[in-house]
């Protein structure tokens, strides 16, 4: 008979610490139902991984421990990893915090899926086996995932991240460590307990670097974007290195649309200030709601665009801050609206 204990043991550890995660997370870089999405995409992973799993069985002629070892981990760590390259590439994520975090729910909603499916299909599993898969296994995953969206995004701030392979180093060790856990060449038991001793000491680490960065970043940013906007605001613009650069465009585009690439740069530096100005505030633990004036402002920029074309946007990616930061405080910013 199950224990009501087993339940509870595999189940709840590892969505009780991706809480504890998001709790801790000054900025509040991730809105819960961001996370709730990636716990979702990491469940559907799991079931993906099932069928994937068992067709390479058959295919490969591979019992379920060869499998476990060499087989398992490259497919469930693809996947997941495609989940977190999704988010990095539709700039989702922005700093080490809240990839970890969005790595770690994909990599919680792996194992509660996981996990329900062993409680369904062996119910006679004592509870030394629930405890190392409800804090080994369970923790694993969140772990590998989360060290995956580490390492892509360390590596995207290097001249390497603008190659398309950027994601693979990251997806080695990620494949590496869930494949060296899959063989257990210690207690499993002991195994569990290294888990739970390096996890909360390797994302304590990443939540440290990741705030100073911030913070850097923020500092920066700011004068920057209110240089930028003092600039256009000043009536000086034509004598600037700027206001140079737009004078070009004009033998590139029609009046209506140079005017309109001059309102979407003023737009786009107010609303980057604004966003770092509203995770300043998280930071002080205030949250403030988006007022009209900014929904109107998104609501503008979006139609800028459109005018604009593709073709200008990309004519004034030199003179706007569009560094994967600065994409990801837009997005941060039109998920308030």
């Amino acid at each position: 008979m199950l224990s009501p204990l087993i339940p509870p043991i595999g189940l709840l550890p590892v969505l009780l610490f991706l809480l504890a995660l998001v709790y801790f997370d000054s900025y509040k870089l991730t809105k819960l139902s961001s996370v709730v999405g990636a716990l979702v995409a990491g469940g559907m992973v799991a079931g993906i991984s099932f069928f994937a799993n068992g067709a390479l069985m058959k295919l490969l002629h591979l019992d379920l421990h060869r499998d476990a070892y060499w087989v398992a981990p490259v497919v469930e760590e693809s996947l997941k990893a495609a989940v977190m390259v999704f988010l990095f590439r539709s700039h989702r994520i922005g700093f080490l915090v809240d990839g970890a975090i969005m790595g770690f729910a994909v990599g919680a909603g792996f194992a509660v899926v996981e996990n329900f499916y062993y409680l369904l299909n062996t119910p006679g599993a004592n509870m030394a086996v629930w405890v190392v898969r409800g804090f080994g296994t369970a923790f694993m995953h969140g772990a590998v995932t989360a060290t995956f969206a580490v390492l892509l995004l360390v590596i995207s701030e290097t001249r390497e991240g603008q190659s398309p392979l950027a994601f693979l180093p990251g997806l080695l060790v990620a494949v590496g460590i869930h494949a060296l856990f899959n063989h257990f060449f210690v207690s499993p038991i002991v195994t569990t307990a290294v888990t739970l001793l390096v996890l909360p000491i390797m994302l304590y680490e990443v939540f440290i670097r990741s705030e100073k960065r911030l913070g850097r970043w923020l500092g920066t940013g700011f004068d920057a974007d209110a240089e930028m906007l003092g600039l256009l605001n000043s009536g000086g613009l034509s004598n600037s290195p700027l206001g140079q650069y737009l004078h070009t465009l004009q033998g590139r585009f029609k009046g209506p649309i140079v005017a309109d690439i001059l309102c979407y740069v003023r737009l786009h530096t107010e609303l980057a200030l604004r966003a770092k100005g509203l995770l300043l505030m998280r930071e002080n633990g205030f949250e403030v709601a988006v007022d009209d004036a900014t929904r109107a402002k998104f609501l503008e920029l979006q139609y800028l665009a459109k005018s604009i074309g593709a073709t200008g946007l990309m004519a004034i990616q030199p003179v706007l801050h569009t560094s994967r930061k600065d994409l990801w405080q837009l997005y941060m910013l039109d998920e308030q609206l």
